[in-house]
């Protein structure tokens, strides 16, 4: 993503040139004091592009955007209050601002993991592992992520720990839904779950063994139902 391009003042430097400054300008910049002031005010030094990297959800154009750079600023400039601009951005998790010289800033984003698409208004709204909206459309990207009924941070807390400790499970749920009883039902291609409420990600991946063991048998279960302590219930079609 680059930015528009700096009115040249001055010829352009042959290499010599190039080379020359460029050196003059790792020695100045060796003085954390002074040096990067000196250097802020050479044209060779002024941001001529933007590099991002980590953005899968939110456009490269929109995170340059918020950034607020323009051809007036130097690599040399303080670069916290770009990544402070950054990490208001609901998707952004966290973010790091460094310099390529001679005209570069490299922006490294991670960004908040959407877990969950849950109704809204007759559309569908993307939520992250903490509860959180994200302003995500998608409509524009295409998202495998289950069908939450409501936003219930508990169950969107529960998927975000089983998409970093089991992904493979995960990738299996296209539904979750929170009964009137408080009891979850966690739909899958092959199989319907039954879970308490409070089910945690290590008793959800109970599951997973005995659904490999009804698919050698070539047995098809209606339900497994994890209510009951350390069991799994299966209820055969």
């Amino acid at each position: 993503m680059t930015v528009p391009s700096a009115t040249a003042s001055k010829p352009v430097l042959g290499l010599r040139g190039i080379i020359g400054v460029a050196i003059c300008g790792l020695a100045v910049a060796s003085s954390p004091v002074w040096g990067p002031r000196i250097l802020s005010n050479l044209a060779f030094f002024r941001v001529r592009a933007v590099e991002v990297e980590g953005a899968h959800y939110v456009a490269a154009g929109d995170v340059v955007a918020a950034m607020r750079v323009d051809t007036t600023v130097s690599v040399w400039d303080d670069v916290r209050p770009f990544a402070a601009r950054l990490q208001a951005l609901h998707e952004i998790e966290d973010v790091t601002v460094t310099r390529k010289l001679p005209g570069t800033l490299l922006v490294r984003v991670t960004e908040k993991a959407p877990v969950a698409l849950i109704p809204a208004t007759g559309d569908l709204r993307v939520y992250d592992g903490s509860g959180t909206a994200l302003p995500i459309d998608p409509a524009r990207i295409d998202m495998d992520l289950p069908i939450v009924n409501r936003p219930d941070r508990r169950v969107l807390k529960l998927l975000d720990n089983l998409r970093a400790q089991v992904p493979g499970l995960y990738a299996r749920i296209s539904d979750v839904r929170r009964l009137a009883s408080g009891d979850l039902v966690v739909t899958m291609p092959d199989v319907v779950v039954r879970a308490p409420g409070n089910v945690d990600a290590g008793r959800l991946a109970e599951v997973l063994p005995v659904t490999a063991d009804l698919a050698r048998r070539h047995v098809r279960a209606a339900e497994l139902d994890l209510r009951y302590r350390d069991q799994v219930v299966v209820r055969l079609q």
